[in-house]
């Protein structure tokens, strides 16, 4: 089951996804640890980038199963 050229582009299309979704989560950090920040649990951090990274792997998925509709090209 090789990937297609459609399949392919849909797989980087994901990782560019998820590593949207991981830059996204990072940050929140403090230099002093003894001062506790909330900004690490804003909504970007805990709502939007785990989605983005789930939206990544589905379309990942949907690269590697998506087969080629044209049945010439079969060898």
């Amino acid at each position: 089951m090789p990937v297609t050229q459609k399949g392919l582009k849909l797989l980087l299309a994901g990782l560019v996804l998820m590593i949207c979704g991981y830059v996204l989560m990072a940050g929140g950090g403090v230099e002093d640890p003894r001062v506790f920040n909330y900004e690490m649990f804003n909504f970007r951090r805990m709502v939007v980038a785990p989605v983005v990274i789930i939206a990544g792997i589905a379309v990942i998925v949907v690269g590697i199963m998506i087969r080629d509709r044209n049945p010439e090209n079969k060898g």
